[in-house]
């Protein structure tokens, strides 16, 4: 259910499961405060005594995911969705943003950094990380009792009979690490966007916004994200892109010179970027910038992006080298027929056409977002 329109979010769960019939598994979340319904419905199911098998347990499964103080009575949850309205959004508001919408016109959304301590939000986020075990394979929970985890949420800011409501949109946890001596790396751990609301931006603000808020803080070294999805990669490519077009270090006039220090340090100083990212944003800037119909200029790009992505194969023959000193010749035979030069060259080629590939999607997405 849309929480633009109706003050609650329905959770379908398609899942197999054994001994049942016409079962229905329900989950309903207010839009706000995300106050639970929790449901199991069946017309029959298997048992031990007449069967000899048991079914699955469906209904404990679940208890163990969602936290103590669901409801199990629609009433009871009818009468949660009209405290609504006393629902406010936790900790300081970071940004504003608004998004077209043919339906509805202008909606107004909001970024809020919170921990641990605002009153309240420790049971919201017991609630809220319950999604990452409907929406991503293989997500986890995580310890937030521990003071370095920094919280930031995106709510939709709405109007419905009078009253000023606010939807939960998505959310993204942050670690703060320690680096010696005086240092801390946040390194951005969960992001989710509910599902009514993919498509719209709201990632590419959220993320952004994170960067932002870090940036302004001294004792940051830079932002970086534990064990990121392809998806986040290439959103984490759109913002990156998107906060240093407009640096010097990154001018036009400067990126077919090559990657250079200032560059590095630029990202580094202003927005906390390290230089494995930055070299990235140089690479979508100097395709941006370079007329791919000239040969001279294509070659130049491609051996220049192909340089980076040489980097295993590089360290590839530096083990081989290693390896003609200790192994016995039939040892090393099958392992240079793994490290097979015109496999190399074929892989590399192929990896540059993804990266292009890639580099372009977030080029065309800059375009249409100017």
């Amino acid at each position: 259910t849309n929480a633009k329109h109706k003050r609650s979010v329905a959770i379908e769960l398609y899942e197999v499961a054994f001994g049942y019939k016409g079962l229905q598994i329900q989950l309903f979340y207010t839009a706000g405060n995300l106050s639970t319904l929790f449901k199991v419905k069946y017309s029959s199911k298997v048992t031990e005594t007449f069967d000899c098998v048991e079914p699955d347990e469906v209904e404990g499964k679940i208890r163990e995911i969602i936290p103590a103080g669901f409801t199990c009575n629609t009433d009871d949850f009818v009468s949660l969705l009209e405290k609504e309205a006393n629902f406010k959004p936790f900790g300081t508001l970071l940004h504003t943003y608004t998004v077209h919408s043919e339906e509805a016109g202008d909606l107004t959304y909001q970024i809020h950094k919170a921990d641990i301590t605002c009153p309240g939000f420790q049971e919201y986020h017991e609630r809220l990380q319950t999604f990452l075990m409907w929406f991503i394979e293989t997500a986890s929970f995580i310890d937030a009792d521990d003071d370095r985890w920094d919280f930031f949420l995106v709510f939709e800011k709405y109007n419905k009979d009078g009253e000023t409501l606010y939807a939960t949109v998505g959310y993204m946890t942050v670690y703060n690490y320690y680096v010696y001596p005086d240092k801390t790396r946040p390194r951005v751990s969960q992001m989710l966007i509910l599902p009514p609301f993919q498509g719209e931006g709201h990632g590419a603000q959220l993320l952004e916004a994170v960067h932002r808020f870090y940036c302004s803080l001294p004792k940051v070294q830079d932002i970086t994200a534990e064990d990121p999805s392809e998806n986040y990669v290439k959103l984490r490519d759109y913002v990156l892109v998107k906060l240093c077009q407009g640096m010097s270090s990154f001018a036009a006039d400067k990126l077919h010179l090559g990657f250079s220090a200032d560059m590095a340090k630029e990202a580094q100083d202003k927005l906390k970027i390290n230089k494995k990212h930055a070299r990235r944003v140089y690479e979508i800037l100097r395709l941006r910038a370079t007329d791919m119909s000239d040969e001279e200029k294509a070659r130049e790009y491609r051996l220049e992006v192909k340089k980076r992505l040489f980097g295993p194969y590089r360290k590839n023959q530096r083990e081989l080298a290693k390896m003609r000193k200790c192994l016995r010749p039939e040892e090393l035979v099958s392992h240079m027929g793994q490290m097979d030069t015109q496999t190399q060259h074929e892989e590399l080629e192929k990896s540059y056409q993804v990266v292009v590939e890639e580099y372009r999607r977030i080029i065309e997405r800059l375009a249409t977002q100017a």
